[in-house]
């Protein structure tokens, strides 16, 4: 028998996928989304700013700003919500594809290369790079060294492993850089199994070596049912393409959502609504108390919060079901700052995608400073100009202006920020911003004009941290909410929660996008 009523918390991606989703797959149930702000999609923020002084308008990202396109969940989006028209995509022959760089300080240390380096892109263009020194050992030398995986653990940092497989300084320079850019944190804080799975079943599938099983064929996985995406034409729009996003921004995606589940009869979207209590009931139905209006008696929830969240909801005077490790990890807050130049970019910055920076060498420090904070910065008026830029215009030597995005935080000290600001709603630009562009003109290696523009966004405790033993604790957790590893019912279906809750999103799974909309589509289908 299907649910007669499903109570989706939270209305982020995962909340929205989750409830797109099952109003498809239960089109007799009511479900009700639940939000805490006044709009939906979570994270994900575009803004359109009109700028006078260059006579054009620009657009600005306060979360997420591009899609690689092996997503087949959010593909299968595009098509289900016609958002063809919409999409603007990067080739993978394109400058931006192609030209990816790290920023390496002096301070790094003497012998190696210092400053913006291109990361090589090919066996060949390493041959002659200035990262060679740091790549080539590691690289063409650790299939040759024996396994060396302890025989006693089944999981470990991302630093751990490349430590031991590629050596401490390309564990340093490329694997903390390829943290900071996907989870903004300390690499050695972070599960490889849980946040990159394919290395580590890499080194399992290469007899101790990820290079070697990079290099060999993948065994083909028994699975009982192939899962299958409506993705119409999308598959076709996307072939040849590094990465995608949307004309106006991610929030294209998520308002088309939205749209989607006004227009579905039988979904309810209550917004502005502080959830203070999840009850279970005697009859295995739950109640979720809210700001908004009277309690909501759900039969089944979805709870798309931030775990932690969830705990908090869980630890009020009612004797409800232990559900474990929802306090464990840690989360990052992120500073992303959108900066507008009245020049082109070629006066900026070189042509490409943008560059992420390793951590320093004696450890984050514990106090902010002058050169600390920043993770990465993305040259956005290459890697998707056609959001401001007409497709056939020369934008990198002839383009009004330049668009570039710094992202700070994560693993280093916060400094005193205001939720959300902009140089429009500020008569004097606080010594933050002066801070970053004095750092910002050291990584580039030339001067820089003042910009026409800036806006802050202080996304707190935005990513999760998935510590290593990740995903054993989320077995438990599972367990306990009587779901086994397959996301069916398990022995504990006849007490407790009976696996009519379910717990999803980015501190289960992973923090992508594609990570968030894949499990709102697959939450719910042990519910028949």
């Amino acid at each position: 028998m299907p649910p007669t009523h499903i109570a989706v918390l939270g209305g982020g991606l995962t909340g929205l996928s989750s409830a797109i989703h099952l109003a498809r797959r239960f089109p007799t149930s009511k479900i009700s989304l639940i939000e805490r702000q006044d709009v939906l999609g979570g994270w994900v923020r575009s803004e359109r700013v009109k700028l006078p002084q260059i006579g054009a308008s620009v657009l600005l990202e306060g979360g997420p700003r591009s899609l690689r396109p092996n997503g087949k969940s959010v593909l299968e989006l595009i098509n289900l919500l016609k958002l063809q028209d919409e999409v603007i995509t990067v080739p993978r022959t394109a400058a931006p594809a192609k030209a990816r760089f790290l920023y390496i300080p002096k301070s790094y240390g003497s012998s190696g290369p210092s400053g913006l380096q291109r990361i090589p892109s090919s066996i060949f263009s390493m041959i002659s790079s200035s990262l060679a020194s740091v790549m080539l050992p590691a690289i063409l030398f650790e299939p040759f060294k024996k396994a060396n995986r302890p025989s006693n653990i089944s999981d470990e940092s991302v630093d751990s492993l490349f430590t031991r497989r590629f050596g401490e300084t390309f564990a340093r320079t490329f694997g903390s850089a390829l943290v900071h850019g996907i989870y903004a944190t300390d690499s050695r804080t972070l599960s490889v199994r849980a946040a990159f799975p394919a290395i580590w079943e890499a080194e399992e599938r290469g007899w101790g070596s990820v290079v070697r099983g990079f290099l060999m064929p993948k065994k083909k996985k028994e699975m009982a049912e192939q899962e299958t995406y409506e993705m119409g034409n999308v598959p076709d729009m996307m072939r040849g393409t590094s990465v995608y996003s949307f004309r106006d921004g991610m929030e294209t995606l998520t308002k088309a959502m939205e749209r989607k589940l006004q227009a579905t009869p039988n979904v309810s979207i209550t917004k502005n609504a502080h959830i203070s209590g999840l009850k279970l009931l005697d009859n295995q139905e739950m109640e979720i108390s809210h700001s908004q209006s009277t309690p909501i008696v759900a039969s089944h929830v979805v709870s798309a919060l931030p775990l932690h969240v969830l705990h908090n909801l869980m630890n009020g005077p009612q004797n409800i079901p232990l559900v474990p490790h929802l306090t464990k990890n840690p989360t990052s807050t992120v500073h992303v700052i959108n900066l507008v130049f009245p020049s082109p970019p070629k006066d900026v910055h070189p042509e490409g995608f943008g560059y992420l920076i390793p951590r320093p060498p004696d450890g984050y420090p514990k106090t902010s400073n002058s050169f600390s904070g920043i993770l990465g910065t993305v040259f956005d008026s290459c890697s998707l100009h056609e959001q401001d830029f007409p497709p056939t215009e020369d934008y990198y030597n002839a383009a009004s202006h330049t668009k570039l995005t710094i992202m700070t935080g994560g693993p280093y000290p916060r400094p005193p920020l205001p939720l959300h600001l902009s140089s429009s709603e500020c008569d004097v630009t606080p010594p933050f911003i002066w801070n970053l562009l004095d750092q910002l003109k050291v990584q580039l290696g030339r001067e820089l004009p003042d910009p026409i523009y800036w806006r802050i966004w202080n996304n707190e405790a935005c990513i999760p941290t998935l510590l290593p033993g990740h995903l054993d604790r989320m077995e438990e957790m599972k367990a306990s909410l009587g779901l086994s590893s397959n996301g069916g019912p398990s022995d504990a279906i006849s007490r407790g929660w009976r696996a009519r809750l379910a717990v999803v999103g980015a501190g289960v799974g992973g923090v992508s996008v594609g990570d968030c909309v894949e499990a709102g589509r697959r939450v719910g289908r042990e519910w028949v």
